[in-house]
């Protein structure tokens, strides 16, 4: 080998010398990621999305998994033969839904994503413990009121969604033990309210509050899209709640962005450092936005 070194050992080694400011400016610090969509259906993105929790881990940092799961709800659904009901596109959520919600995402989706990011680490790697907002009093959550109006009257009347929820308080005592124990906590969606019932949590609302409660350096939205996009279809790499609330008003920001976005503007005004909208399709999004000066989504800080 000439003295110049060969150029694929030399990109590598840039890449980690690009890297080495943020290992040390964030270790310690937390990470929440949500964890959904496409991503969770694809054995090799599933391997790519552990790959990146251990190697967050390995330098440092301590990643915080909050994951979803309502394809595999309603396919479970379609399954048992529990038929759903949906008001303006919300999936109202009765007892029998409620069980088979707390099944798939308690139980077989939330114990394959350790089974993964066990087999990314390996035997010495690190460990990561399942867990729902319901353990260790995590979550607790109250029930989610929403209204939509009568097109004959427009009269707004009260939606009735059945048992889904969002936070009202969390504990983190749990996650910090886990943290300190050197373990990676993987959170269903699902918390238990003051009312002795059992309540089903959007999941980037979930990790949201948990990472203003966390006090976060970056909450992850991996998504199905790109980020957050102008009108003429570019990439928007940095928002504040100003920005996105004009964005809004003109209609460049729609649909199911905007609950994402102020799920994001939520946990920044709460608490937590920075807040990123990201496409979960990219291999290793998480980190070619974090480790890299060029980033791969939409940042929004307060």
């Amino acid at each position: 080998m000439n003295a110049s070194g060969d150029p694929s050992t030399l990109a590598k080694a840039e890449v980690l010398i690009e890297a080495l400011p943020y290992f040390q400016r964030y270790a310690g610090r937390t990470f929440v990621v949500k964890y959904g969509g496409h991503a969770m259906g694809d054995p090799e993105a599933a391997k790519d999305f552990a790959q990146d929790i251990v190697l967050l881990k390995a330098v440092g940092i301590n990643p915080v998994v909050v994951h979803g799961g309502g394809p595999q709800i309603g396919a479970m659904l379609k399954k048992l033969g529990v038929e759903s009901t949906f008001v303006d596109g919300l999936r109202v959520t009765d007892k029998a839904t409620a069980e088979v919600a707390e099944m798939v995402l308690s139980g077989a989706i939330n114990k394959e994503l350790v089974s993964w990011i066990a087999n990314a680490g390996g035997p010495s790697g690190p460990r990561a413990i399942g867990i729902s907002g319901k353990d260790g009093g995590l979550v607790t959550a109250t029930k989610v009121t929403r209204t939509t109006k009568d097109p004959e009257s427009n009269i707004e009347q009260a939606i009735d969604l059945g048992f889904v929820g969002e936070p009202s308080k969390v504990d983190t005592t749990i996650i910090d033990t886990a943290v300190a124990a050197g373990m990676i906590p993987i959170i269903a969606p699902i918390g238990a309210g003051e009312d002795g019932h059992t309540y089903n949590i959007n999941a980037d609302t979930m990790a949201g509050a948990i990472a203003a409660a966390l006090g976060a350096a970056r909450l992850f939205l991996l998504t199905d899209v790109a980020g957050v996009l102008d009108k003429q279809g570019n990439l928007l790499t940095d928002l504040d709640p100003a920005k996105i609330e004009a964005l809004k008003a003109d209609g460049t920001i729609q649909g199911g962005m905007i609950p994402k976005l102020e799920t994001c503007v939520s946990a920044v005004e709460a608490g937590c450092e920075a807040a990123v909208v990201l496409d979960g399709r990219v291999p290793h999004a998480m980190l070619l936005e974090f480790f890299t000066a060029r980033g791969a989504g939409t940042l929004v800080r307060a």
